[in-house]
């Protein structure tokens, strides 16, 4: 019967996760109708846009490590609760700014549900293969969520309007605190202390400055801020971790990173989320400003990248059955490698097959990665330190994206500059200014223009092979974990809060 619960509050679980990766990439599609009803600057555009990325980011570590204080399913609860009412909110927002606000307060709420999510699987399930396939359930549902999300939102946007895109998370929510006091057990460690708000600060700053530095330098326009805002987060950072290690119960717990299995897997998880965010960038760039395909065209073509991780997530169990953990792992990073390099036969009239070929072995290969490494980082350490390794493995998720978005951008910029020898800063610009010449003028500087950003995308092709290949090196030559300590004693399932 206990077994039987923990499946079905498994499938609560799913909803929360799938509802914030889908928040990630379901605006996408609707920033430009919102934004015109609502009026909105281009500034307003943007923090409209990156808001609520930014907050999560910068709050997850707090509300992982939060969780293991006050219990992770009333953490969830109050997560679920705020995160419904702000979406209705936001759906119905009359100006730029309201919305922006409740961008901002769905961050926060959204912080709260991934890191106790996941740490509330590792006390549901015992049985080592039974937590390994709920894992992979869990990290389908986050892959499958950014890859639907802008689906979802194509469709919503043809039949309703833009507001629609927040309401599909009211009834979600609902369901999950209607089912979730009844499915889901509550646990928390007495032992964690009280949480210390100065260390709260610290992680605040330091994160949300380096995921917007990073951001930024993505973007043209003067470097000066991003660079400062770097080495403000980068300052913060070491102070932050110097006091982590002074405390006695700090909020992060950096002792965890002398495993060296551990870390290995967290740097996993930041490179793989380099080339996996940087390829996304650009391939989604080439289906439209290259391949001249709509936005909602090219948000089902890029589809197979997203479902493509779902696939490898959900196939990861399999394979640890077979082979040891570190095998499938590496082995799956070698098959993103070969899928990247397909990504050099691209050029700018196609052909498209290969594009698709390519993304998806890419995307198929991280799904042990996203899977048995999670689960390795979570596994590791005793039950109730698994909020804290749970807000480390999403911090590096969320940190690996914002890196690559910027990293690979800038390279991309740059080779299509020297391409362009100069005379085109970005392919939007030579599209926009190849409407505005006379017909063959126009038709060549579009024509040079794709070719120069198809070379972009082929040197990317080449850097995400290196940074996969990389990888399965790294992971194979981990020392096997030690021995993990003995669990606590199965959780009592609950039908109130404690």
């Amino acid at each position: 019967m206990r077994a039987n619960r923990a499946w079905w509050g498994l499938l609560v679980l799913m909803l929360p996760t799938l509802l914030v990766a889908m928040d990630m990439t379901a605006l996408l599609l609707a920033l430009p109708q919102l934004s015109a009803d609502l009026g909105a600057s281009n500034v307003e555009q943007l923090w409209i846009s990156d808001s609520y990325g930014l907050m999560v980011a910068g709050m997850v570590i707090t509300m992982g490590t939060l969780g293991d204080r006050i219990g992770r399913r009333r953490l969830l609860m109050c997560g679920g609760a705020a995160f419904g009412v702000l979406s209705l909110v936001a759906a119905f927002s009359v100006d730029p700014l309201t919305l922006i606000v409740t961008r901002v307060l769905l961050g926060v709420a959204g912080a709260t549900l991934a890191p106790s999510t996941l740490a509330l699987i590792i006390n549901m399930f015992h049985d080592r293969r039974q937590r390994g396939q709920a894992i992979a359930i869990w990290a389908t549902c986050q892959f499958t969520g950014g890859a639907l999300g802008p689906v979802l939102a194509g469709f919503l946007l043809e039949h309703f309007w833009w507001g629609s895109v927040f309401l599909v998370a009211v009834p979600a929510m609902a369901v999950l605190l209607i089912a979730g006091p009844l499915l889901l057990p509550e646990f928390r460690d007495d032992r964690a202390g009280r949480l210390d708000p100065v260390s709260v600060g610290l992680s605040l700053v330091s994160v949300l400055a380096m995921v917007y530095g990073v951001k930024q330098l993505s973007m043209d326009g003067e470097p000066v801020l991003p660079a400062v805002a770097l080495v403000v987060g980068a300052a913060v950072a070491v102070v932050f971790v110097r006091r982590q290690l002074r405390l006695e119960t700090p909020l992060l717990d950096l002792r965890l990173l002398r495993s060296r299995p551990f870390t290995a897997i967290l740097v996993g998880l930041i490179f793989a989320g380099v080339a996996m965010a940087g390829t996304g960038l650009l391939i989604t760039q080439y289906l439209q400003s290259v391949l001249d395909y709509s936005p909602a065209t090219a948000a089902l073509l890029f589809a197979p990248m997203g479902l493509g991780v779902a696939a490898g997530t959900m196939t990861a169990p399999v394979l640890a059955r077979r082979m040891k953990q570190t095998t499938a792992i590496a082995g799956g990073l070698v098959v993103s490698a070969l899928g990247s390099l397909l990504l050099v036969c691209v050029d700018a009239s196609g052909p498209l097959p290969v594009v698709m070929i390519g993304i998806t072995v890419l995307a198929l290969g991280t799904g042990p990665l996203f899977a048995l490494g999670t689960g390795l980082v979570v596994g590791s350490v005793p039950p109730e330190r698994a909020g804290s390794a749970a807000s480390m493995s999403e911090t590096g998720n969320y940190f690996g994206g914002s890196l690559g978005l910027a990293l690979i951008g800038v390279m991309a910029a740059v080779i299509y500059r020297h391409r362009m020898d100069g005379t085109s800063d970005s392919l939007a610009e030579a599209v926009a200014t190849s409407r505005r010449l006379p017909g063959d003028q126009g038709a060549h500087l579009l024509e040079t223009a794709r070719h120069a950003f198809t070379a972009a995308v082929r040197v990317t092709g080449v850097v995400a092979a290196i940074l996969f290949a990389g990888l399965a090196v790294l992971v194979l030559t981990m020392r096997p974990a030690a021995a993990r300590p003995a669990p606590a004693a199965p959780v009592e399932y609950e039908t109130t809060r404690s």
